[in-house]
């Protein structure tokens, strides 16, 4: 009975030292992204992922599906068609899935999947931001200047802190930029202001000749004389200017037949293209048929360095430009197409 005993017992200490628990799995970060989606309406063969470090072409297929893997560093990225483009925020182990419409980039985008949630508010940033900051300032002195750009950068910082299940890293990258907006729209609107004190209303406005227009002819200002004149000065890398063309479509249908020429200035060049003019001309010119543009659509021959272009002191664009039927100078920076404050100024010329 002591031997049965002690043989049990013995059992039971083996059976109790033994470890019958499985291994314990530690999962280990991923230390890459995968990055798909899809593109409905698409016409580019790629996208890229960019930033002054990093570079990323990724091939798109028929369908508009893409989809790669790659490591980078935490932080904000440039998402771009080479029409359209947006800010994706991307760090290792995120696994993002978009979705989107390339004839609506702006509004359509919607992210899925690891790190859906920061992707998502940059997209509602944006649209917050375009609507914040869309309001023309140039009519105010230096002092209320300061302060109506103090009261927007507030509202954009209380809309940043709403955010706090956002990645902090960019939250905080978020707020830093607000310093620079701010310096961004005080140099903006001072120049405007100083232009608009160089190049008074009645004055003789800076020409162009010979432009290479679209219809294969050449155009110069002068020829446009007797007509008041609205000039659209943008590129086809330009996201705000081609958020402008449903409107200016609308505004040149709707001033058909009265007197007033619509003219767009493509200031497109070999940097933004390749660092060829060719290449340049050849994007002007498919974007024109692609969106099926109207009105008179020229292609400044020296890009931003343009003597035209620099006597309006254009460093950002897009910009829009009035003048009357005498050639002078109605507005040096117009409103915009989709500005109801452009139909007013235009009723009281036309």
């Amino acid at each position: 009975m002591y031997k049965l005993a002690l043989l049990l017992s013995s059992l039971l200490v083996l059976f109790s030292c033994e470890d019958t628990s499985k291994p314990e799995v530690v999962e280990v970060p991923k230390d890459y992204v995968t990055f798909s989606g899809k593109i409905t309406n698409n016409t580019a063969d790629s996208v890229a992922i960019l930033s002054r470090e990093f570079s990323r072409i990724i091939s798109v297929n028929e369908d508009g599906s893409f989809k790669d893997t790659f490591s980078l560093e935490p932080g904000t990225y440039y998402f771009t068609t080479k029409e359209n483009g947006m800010v994706v925020f991307l760090k290792n182990g995120y696994d993002l899935v978009l979705d989107i419409d390339a004839k609506a980039f702006n509004t359509s985008s919607k992210f899925t999947g690891e790190g859906a949630k920061e992707n998502n508010y940059l997209v509602e940033k944006a649209n917050f931001e375009a609507d914040l900051f869309d309001q023309d300032l140039s009519h105010l002195t230096a002092t209320d200047l300061d302060s109506a750009i103090q009261k927007l950068m507030e509202k954009a910082l209380n809309f940043i802190n709403l955010k706090t299940e956002i990645d902090t890293l960019l939250i905080n990258d978020n707020k830093a930029d607000l310093d620079m907006i701010a310096k961004s729209l005080k140099n903006y609107y001072s120049e405007i202001t100083r232009l608009k004190d160089e190049m008074p209303k009645g004055s003789a406005s800076p020409t162009f000749a010979d432009y290479e227009n679209y219809d294969g002819t050449k155009t110069s200002l002068a020829d446009l004389k007797g007509k008041n004149v609205y000039i659209d000065i943008w590129a086809t890398w330009c996201g705000p200017c081609k958020a402008e063309i449903p409107a200016l479509k609308t505004l040149e249908h709707d001033y058909e037949g009265k007197n007033i020429a619509f003219v767009s200035l493509s200031i497109d060049d070999p940097q933004a293209h390749q660092g060829s003019w060719e290449v340049a001309n050849e994007k002007w010119r498919a974007m024109v048929k692609e969106k099926e543009l109207g009105g008179i659509q020229l292609f400044a021959p020296e890009g931003w360095e343009s003597p035209f272009i620099r006597a309006f002191q254009i460093n950002s664009i897009p910009r829009f430009i009035l003048l009357d039927t005498e050639g002078n100078i109605i507005n040096p920076s117009a409103p915009r197409p989709s500005d109801d404050k452009l139909r007013t100024l235009l009723d009281e010329i036309i």
